[in-house]
């Protein structure tokens, strides 16, 4: 895998398919205008395709509306948010606990897209956790201070190069993202109920009913548009999520994700793997040949 571009990561958060993604990509077709995930959370194959030249582009959604703005700064207002990280990142030291509870404290009231950025870079796994009164509540892991300032600009700054002028940012349902979609779209979605983390993305966002998903599902069927989704998965002999119908005539792939840290910590070597999966249309002809792939990478 060497000479691969560098993919800029400013919010690596828990559940990232920023790993997964040059096995992932290989997948799309390749006359794609436009990539649109309407489950961005960190845009990480957003980000892996734009790096890339897949696509001329793209449309990052969330209904975390918090996580959305925060990305329209990264990409619209590099300089501002990355000066922004700075002072805060600066202002920790000394006291880095204490200071990360007043940020808390700060951003459950005003929702400022800094201090979600330095809360995210701070808290333990990168992860979005609110308590039931929709307050941000995650703790910081004392191990690690976050990015440093001049490491994040890099990220961020990288991010809006490749972004910037043509990403649409939105904060919808992700059905009304899917009603919008074209045949000229490659919709990728990894919804964030699923997958092989288990409950991994209940934190922020509201359960997504796995029958009214399939439903949406066969109408990007009905009007011929592409998608590849990201959904079960299993580690050894234990599987997660519930697989796609088969009525809806997707093609499977199981992507090797590598060693299961839960296992190795308990002394055993469970691989992990998770389900990839393809609409109808993605014949083998509009995926991109291995020459190609090997190409991009």
């Amino acid at each position: 895998m060497n000479g691969l571009p560098y993919v800029p990561q400013p919010i690596p958060y828990q559940g990232s398919k920023r790993q997964l993604a040059p096995r992932i990509l290989p997948h799309f077709p390749k006359d794609a205008s436009r990539i649109v995930e309407p489950f961005a959370g960190s845009a990480a194959i957003t980000i892996a395709a734009a790096s890339r030249g897949l696509a001329a582009k793209f449309w990052i959604n969330d209904a975390h509306t918090p996580l959305m703005d925060l990305w329209r700064e990264i990409i619209e207002n590099p300089d501002a948010i990355s000066l922004a990280y700075a002072r805060l990142w600066n202002a920790q030291l000394g006291d880095e606990r204490e200071f990360f509870d007043i940020v808390r404290s700060r951003f459950n009231q005003s929702h400022r897209p800094a201090d979600f950025l330095y809360l995210l870079a701070r808290c333990v796994k990168a992860a979005i956790r609110y308590n039931s009164n929709g307050e941000f509540n995650n703790t910081p892991d004392n191990r690690r201070k976050g990015a440093r300032p001049a490491e994040m600009r890099q990220r961020i700054e990288h991010a809006s190069s490749l972004l910037q002028g043509r990403t649409k940012i939105t904060a919808w349902d992700y059905k009304k993202v899917l009603d919008k979609c074209t045949e000229n779209d490659l919709v990728y979605m990894d919804p964030p109920y699923q997958g092989v983390c288990g409950n991994r993305d209940q934190r922020y966002l509201p359960k997504i009913e796995y029958n009214g998903f399939c439903v949406e599902l066969e109408k990007l069927n009905e009007r011929n548009i592409h998608y590849v989704i990201s959904y079960d998965g299993r580690t050894g002999n234990k599987e997660y999520g519930q697989p796609m119908p088969d009525s809806l005539k997707l093609t499977r792939i199981e992507l090797r994700a590598g060693r299961s840290t839960q296992a190795t910590l308990l002394g055993r070597s469970d691989v992990t793997y998770e389900s990839l999966y393809l609409s109808p249309n993605l014949s083998q002809a509009e995926i991109l040949d291995r020459e190609t792939q090997m190409s991009l990478w």
